[in-house]
C-alpha cells in the first residue's frame, strides 16, 4: 500500500488523513483547472482556492474531505492501493460541489464555507452552469480509469445522481406538503444524502478490484452513515453555530422546512407539536413567530431527541454493514472514526 493509513489528529472533529489531501487535492486542481475558464474560477472560489477576481487565496484550509476520504479507506479496506481509487474520491467531491453550488441557488443560501455563496457573487447562471460543469468532469473522470473497471463505476455513480435527483425532489414537494411520515423522510435522506456518500464507499470498493456482496457492503455502510449525516445536518440546522458551520443557521426554520427534527416534533402530538403545526400551516400569517419561538417548540416537541437517536441508529446499522465488505483491521478503524465523527461533529 503506497499511503499510510493514519491520521491521529482530527480538523473540526474528524480525523485529520493528511496522505488523503497529498493524493486527492492535486488531482482535484488539475480536474477544476482543466473545466472552462469562467466555470473554473466560480469552482475554484467555491472551494476557497481563490477570490472572486482569481486571485489565489493562501492558507485556506482543504476542509474535511469526508467523501474522498471514505472513497480512498473503502479502496484500502478491500486490501487495494487507496491511489488506485483517486478518480473516484476526486469525481464525488466534485459531485459534492455540483450539489452544493446547485442548492444554494435552489434554497436562495447566501452563505457557504464562511464565505458569500458563489451564485450570490457571480450571479444564479454562473453558478448553474459550473456545478454542472463539475458534473461532466467527474463523469470524464471515472471513465478515464481503467477500462475493466471503467463502466462499473460510471454505473455506480450515474445510479448514485439519480437518486440524488429522487431523494431532492421529494425534499422540495415537502416544502409544502402539510404532512411528512419519518420514514418517508428517512427514505428521502437516503436518496438526497445517503446515495453519495454510498457511491463515495462503493467506488473505492470497485476502483479497488473488488465486487459483489464487499461493494454491497461498502455502498450498504455509506447510505446509511449518508442518513445519520443528514439527521447530525438537520440539528445543526437548526441549533448550531453559523460561526462554526459557515452556513446560515436558523434559515430552514424561518423558511418552514421541514427537517428531520421539525417531521419528528410534528408527529409527536402533545401541546408544543400542535402549536409548531399550527406555525407550519400558516407560514405567511402576518405576526409570525420569532425563529427562536420554532427552535424551542421543536425541542419541547421532541424533535431534536429524535434526530439524535435516529443518527445513532443509522451508525449501528452503517458499522454492521460495513463488517459485511470484510474490510481490513487498519481500515475499519479508520472507518469508524470518520463514521463517529460524522454523528458527533458540532459544524
Amino acid at each position: 500500500m503506497s499511503a499510510s493509513v493514519t491520521g491521529p489528529a482530527t480538523v473540526s472533529g474528524f480525523p485529520r488523513l493528511d496522505w488523503v489531501e497529498e493524493l486527492v487535492l492535486p488531482a482535484l486542481r488539475e480536474a477544476v483547472s482543466a473545466l472552462p475558464a469562467a466555470e473554473s474560477r466560480v469552482a475554484g472560489y467555491h472551494r476557497g482556492w481563490c477570490d472572486a477576481y482569481g486571485v489565489p487565496v493562501p492558507d485556506r484550509a482543504a476542509g474535511k474531505l469526508v467523501r474522498p476520504a471514505l472513497t480512498l479507506l473503502c479502496a484500502a479496506a478491500v486490501g487495494a492501493d487507496p491511489g488506485a481509487a483517486v478518480p473516484g474520491a476526486v469525481a464525488v467531491e466534485m459531485v459534492h460541489d455540483f450539489t452544493l453550488l446547485h442548492d444554494d441557488v435552489m434554497d436562495g443560501d447566501a452563505l457557504r464555507r464562511h464565505r458569500p455563496a458563489s451564485w450570490s457573487v457571480f450571479g444564479t447562471s454562473a453558478a448553474v452552469l459550473t456545478g454542472d460543469a463539475l458534473l461532466a468532469a467527474a463523469l470524464q473522470a471515472l471513465a478515464a480509469t481503467p477500462q475493466a473497471r471503467a463502466a462499473a463505476a460510471v454505473r455506480e455513480l450515474v445510479g448514485a445522481l439519480l437518486d440524488l435527483v429522487r431523494g431532492q425532489s421529494v425534499d422540495v414537494a415537502n416544502e409544502k406538503a402539510l404532512e411528512v411520515p419519518v420514514d418517508e423522510y428517512l427514505a428521502m435522506a437516503e436518496g438526497k444524502t445517503g446515495a453519495l456518500l454510498g457511491c463515495a464507499c462503493a467506488l473505492g470498493g470497485i476502483l479497488g478490484g473488488v465486487d459483489g456482496e464487499r461493494v454491497d457492503g461498502l455502498r450498504e455502510f455509506g447510505r446509511r452513515l449518508g442518513v445519520a449525516f443528514q439527521c447530525v445536518d438537520d440539528v445543526l440546522g437548526i441549533w448550531g453555530s453559523t460561526r462554526r458551520s459557515g452556513k446560515p443557521v436558523g434559515s430552514d426554520l424561518a423558511a418552514r422546512k421541514k427537517s428531520f427534527p421539525v417531521v419528528a416534533a410534528l408527529a409527536e402530538g402533545g401541546p408544543a407539536s400542535r402549536r409548531l403545526r399550527s406555525f407550519y400551516a400558516a407560514p405567511d400569517a402576518e405576526g409570525g413567530p420569532a425563529t427562536e419561538v420554532l427552535r424551542r417548540l421543536v425541542e419541547e416537541a421532541g424533535g431534536r431527541e429524535a434526530a439524535e437517536r435516529e443518527a445513532a441508529r443509522q451508525l449501528s446499522q452503517a458499522l454492521r454493514a460495513l463488517s459485511c465488505a470484510r474490510p481490513t483491521a487498519e481500515a475499519y478503524r479508520l472507518l469508524q472514526e470518520v463514521a463517529d465523527a460524522v454523528t458527533r461533529r458540532d459544524c
